[in-house]
């Protein structure tokens, strides 16, 4: 998707489009879903299922495998996330979850953030700046703390369909009742981070379902590893 770019022109009513834009996600408390994902982090070709869970604060990650046990789960709540690697018997325990995502894909967000970037509202909690229009079909409204949100208008009708967050540019595809069925995730490699690239398909949505607490804890077998970020970054799936 190309993006607008330039100064803009100065637009104050921007803030309701952006509030009706975003009613769907903005209601999203809870979502249980399947993710399709497809691309690259790095060199790593990715192809898989992940299914996911998300309440506020709190997320559950698990990489289906062909068969067997998960390829891996990834828990988090209240600012802290465990990641467990079964078939490889190693865990890595008590790490902010942004950074374990970072390591795993490429992909620094927290619970929230990500459940923003799925549902279509770019960023949890966002409070809109200043917003500039190009021609009368595009607007883009920044967020306090960073961030952006491209709406674009068709048939009288505004919706986001782009984004910016932490290094990362968000590109929405179709939606159904105001939330995204699919949507990219790509950065430009800045030598410092991953290269990403990922295609992402949401299926088999169930919105605002009460999820139990210890959804979002591993139970981590008695003969497993610890591990660190460190060891992650360097030996996990990006560190190959």
């Amino acid at each position: 998707m190309a993006l607008p770019a330039g100064p803009g022109t100065p637009r104050a009513d921007a803030l309701p489009l952006l509030e009706s834009a975003t009613a769907a996600c903005r209601a999203v408390r809870t979502l249980t879903t399947e993710l399709t994902l497809a691309g690259k982090t790095g060199q790593q070709k990715i192809h898989g299922h992940v299914v996911a869970g998300f309440a506020p604060g709190a997320l559950r990650l698990e990489g289906v495998a062909p068969f067997g046990a998960p390829a891996f789960i990834l828990a988090a709540e209240n600012g802290r996330g465990t990641l467990l690697l079964a078939r490889d018997r190693r865990v890595l325990p008590s790490a902010p979850p942004a950074e374990i995502l970072q390591a795993l894909i490429g992909v620094s967000l927290s619970p929230d953030d990500l459940l923003a970037v799925l549902t279509g509202c770019v960023k949890a909690m966002a409070r809109p700046g200043a917003a500039r229009a190009y021609g009368a079909d595009w607007l883009a409204v920044d967020f306090a703390g960073g961030g952006t949100a491209y709406l674009n208008q068709k048939n009288g009708q505004w919706r986001v369909a782009s984004g910016l967050l932490n290094g990362l540019e968000i590109d929405y595809g179709t939606t159904v009742n105001g939330l995204p069925q699919s949507l990219r995730l790509f950065s430009a490699d800045s030598g410092q981070a991953p290269t990403v690239d990922l295609d992402v398909r949401l299926q088999s949505f169930t919105i605002n379902a009460p999820l139990e607490r210890d959804a979002f804890s591993v139970r981590v077998p008695p003969d497993t590893q610890p591990m660190t970020l460190d060891d992650l970054r360097r030996f996990g799936p990006l560190g190959q």
